[in-house]
């Protein structure tokens, strides 16, 4: 065994640094920080941190890149060392703009500041109860303390509406928890007690400035600090004003990472569980179903109260499915019959129990269910079949489980694998419409060819501008689809209602139905009318329903509509990743000549001489709007 391979993987990565390889290994840097904890994390972090972002962007081209600018009351570049930890972990990039001392207000105030520079993902704006009493007088009472709340509630209140009118990317705030130093300063009990209520009061204000500014998300600190260490040094609150403590900080990034991961497509959509010791106590082949226990016992409670966790994940889109090395029958009896079960067969998308390895079980479900493996989260007591899986499927995030029940609820949630920016009724209706899908899959198998499996499906697709709640599920996919997603560009709803509004915009949703029920929301197209032509900036379509005709009889219905306008042409771009290389053809299979290269990826165009119909099998239903020149049309492209 060779040194490398004796090394831990901090060791490992602390070994390139020292041979100022970092860079060159950052792809295997992703692999291995995934198994560091959080302090280890932010210990790679620091090296990481120092690395040039456009060095390891040419040597890696494919790595994405984040970009958060940081601003806040305190000294705040703590931060950057955990938060480059975090963002590797979730396979990006960060490139940080650590702004001054206390400079929030200003920064927000102006549009000219670098936090509202275009290329800016996230700005995070951190605050701590300092800045509600550094700005009250001396000596302070009770009523200086409510009307500093008040005052400041406003305050941001009016800055997040400012980075909502002005700001490209999310703009993210916190709650502030109230430390002990504060509320022992009033001696009595009866004016504590106001303080705490006027400061649950500001921090549930802070909370609803979420709901009210559309690119504003509020993070809640007082869960963290409540399993965390101290929320402040005092030593370093007192000599260099970093009013966070490092605990405080690392469990902030993590939360940070989890956002940055829903808001790049990285959220995983099903959690498959092991059953034995996961989730019943006991084997089933060996105690049989009278002999194993999900409630009515000292261990049984938390199998019993594990699988009430899992059900209301599942109750909220996450498709849960279960792979046990067991006989299919028996796993079916206990889901069916077995009185303390929480779970029913019904709460499954797929149930597969036999004796095959269960990282092959894995991939056949990811092709059963049209996903990849990176969607996948496992859940497993095994040590062996967690590191068999973690090894042998590409993407999958293992969750060991060990010998306490008592712990599986924790060690399920504490990394946020399934977290959205917002849930929709898409979302709660996932899992339903992927147990269609095998009825869906029944069909084809008994179809003669696959010409007759699509003309039996009785295709319906609905094109045409999104309305209502659609808008958010349209913000939605352009955020979780990752292989049908032509250019990547990821948008907030606030984006998507801007680009409605905009007659040089059009903003067009996807939906589909067949024999066996409706699909919702699949897809979406953004496109800008210009002097030369319709230029698509992104096409995207759901996994879920790929290879059923949808998007040749929408390409077909825009090029149509653009002919008919006299359009001159219809331009698209593709922009390579490491998802969608299968989609490198897909306009040049659609009639379009590459013609150059655009924003980091190709340029093609379609003369609009020859359009393919919209294909036979396919019911099409457009709401298309007009397509002639807008009321400012944008210059031809360069």
């Amino acid at each position: 065994m060779t040194e490398t391979q004796t090394m831990t993987p901090l060791d490992q990565i602390r070994s390139w640094n020292a041979e100022r390889r970092l860079a060159e290994q950052y792809p295997k840097v992703l692999s291995l920080i995934q198994l560091l904890d959080p302090a280890a994390r932010a210990s790679v972090g620091q090296l990481l941190a120092q690395l040039d972002a456009e060095k390891v962007r040419c040597l890696h081209p494919q790595t994405p890149t984040f970009t958060v600018a940081i601003t806040g009351h305190s000294t705040l570049t703590n931060l950057v060392a955990p938060l480059t930890g975090e963002f590797a972990r979730h396979g990006m990039l960060l490139r940080p703009r650590v702004s001054d001392y206390d400079a929030y207000a200003r920064d927000l105030q102006d549009p000219g500041s670098e936090v509202y520079l275009p290329d800016t993902d996230l700005v995070l704006c951190l605050l701590d109860a300092e800045a509600v009493f550094d700005e009250m007088p001396s000596p302070w009472r009770l009523e200086h303390a409510e009307q500093a709340l008040f005052t400041k509630l406003a305050q941001l209140d009016t800055l997040a509406g400012t980075y909502a009118a002005h700001g490209a990317g999310t703009l993210v705030l916190n709650t502030m928890p109230l430390l002990p130093k504060f509320t022992r300063q009033l001696v009595d009990l009866r004016s504590r007690a106001r303080l705490g209520a006027a400061w649950r009061e500001f921090n549930a204000g802070l909370l609803r400035l979420g709901e009210t500014h559309a690119n504003s998300l509020v993070l809640d600190l007082e869960p963290l600090v409540a399993v965390g260490g101290p929320v402040a040094d005092p030593r370093l609150s007192c000599y260099v004003k970093a009013r966070l403590s490092e605990e405080t900080l690392g469990a902030y990034a993590v939360e940070v990472g989890h956002l940055a991961r829903a808001l790049t497509g990285r959220t995983k959509k099903v959690l498959v569980l092991d059953a034995d010791n996961t989730l019943w106590d006991g084997i089933l082949g060996d105690d049989g179903p009278e002999g194993i226990a999900i409630g009515g016992s000292f261990r049984g409670e938390a199998f019993a109260a594990f699988q009430k966790v899992c059900k209301q994940i599942g109750s909220q889109g996450v498709m849960l499915a279960m792979c046990s090395k067991n006989d299919r029958e028996p796993v079916l009896g206990v889901l069916r019959e077995h009185p303390e079960m929480v779970l029913r067969e019904d709460d499954f998308v797929n149930v597969t129990a036999n004796w095959q390895p269960k990282d092959e079980n894995l991939k056949t479900l990811a092709q059963r269910l049209n996903l990849g493996t990176d969607s996948f989260v496992f859940a497993d007591d095994s040590t062996y079949e967690c590191g068999l899986v973690a090894a042998g499927v590409p993407g999958v995030a293992v969750v060991c489980l060990n010998d306490e029940p008592a712990l599986h609820v924790e060690r399920l949630l504490a990394d946020g694998w399934f977290d959205v920016r917002e849930l929709t009724e898409e979302d709660r209706a996932r899992a339903g419409r992927y147990q269609v899908e095998e009825l869906r899959q029944e069909f084809l198998v008994s179809a003669g060819s696959t010409g007759e499996y699509l003309a039996g499906l009785g295709m319906r697709v609905r094109f045409g501008p999104p309305e209502g709640v659609d808008v958010t599920r349209v913000a939605q996919i352009t955020q979780r689809t990752n292989q049908f997603n032509l250019t990547t560009r990821r948008l907030q709803p606030e984006t998507v209602r801007e680009r409605l509004a905009d007659p040089a915009w059009l903003v067009l949703a996807i939906g589909s139905g067949d024999r066996f029920g409706d699909n919702g929301t699949v897809g979406a197209v953004f496109a800008q009318i210009r002097d030369d032509g319709l230029h698509l900036d992104n096409f995207l379509l759901s996994c879920r329903v790929f290879a059923r005709g949808i998007e040749q009889a929408c390409l077909s219905a825009l090029l149509q509509a653009a002919r008919d306008a006299g359009l001159p042409a219809v331009w698209g771009e593709y922009r390579p990743t490491a998802k969608n290389h299968r989609m490198r053809n897909f306009y040049p299979d659609h009639g379009f000549a590459e013609v150059g290269e655009s924003d980091g990826g190709l340029l093609f165009r379609h003369p609009l001489d020859v359009v393919a119909p919209v294909p036979a099998h396919v019911a099409l239903d457009t709401g298309l709007p007009a397509l002639g020149v807008a009321a400012h049309p944008l210059p031809p492209r360069n």
